[in-house]
């Protein structure tokens, strides 16, 4: 039999203001320069200043390593896009395709890794798909 306990009063909304480790970037750079002024200045520890402001020892760690390393307390990029690995390639397979048209995604890769280009199949279908390229037979390509 399962336990289920009802959270009420305080413990819940502490249970609702709980957050991720990875949310740290949302802090404010107001709050960011009053820890770190906070341990640097006013000679707190890491502990109480996360305390004092009410966010992780972790996080308060973190923003004095990040300050200590690049001067500042901004958050550091997040996500963004990988370079396509494939485009500079485009002319190759394209002439591959025209020149085999029975060559397979993986034939296709191993071309690829023999001119120094190492890229899994699932990339390279990616690639012909979004470029719109295609191995299929028609009326047009035999």
């Amino acid at each position: 039999m399962s336990h289920v306990t009802l959270l009420t009063g305080p413990e819940r909304r502490r249970r609702l203001d709980w957050r991720p480790a990875s949310d740290d970037a949302t802090f404010s750079n107001d709050l960011r320069e009053r820890v770190v002024a906070a341990v640097l200045s006013g000679g707190e520890s890491r502990r109480s200043a996360a305390k004092r402001f009410g966010i992780s020892v972790s996080a308060a760690v973190k923003l004095l390593q990040r300050h200590g390393t690049t001067g500042s307390v901004a958050p550091g990029k997040m996500g963004g896009h990988r370079k396509r690995v494939l485009e500079p390639h485009r002319a190759f397979i394209e002439a591959r395709i025209r020149e085999t048209p029975h060559l397979t995604l993986h034939g296709l890769k191993d071309e690829l890794a023999g001119r120094g280009v190492k890229v899994s199949h699932n990339a390279v279908w990616l690639f012909l798909r979004r470029e719109g390229l295609s191995f299929k037979k028609n009326a047009v390509r035999p």
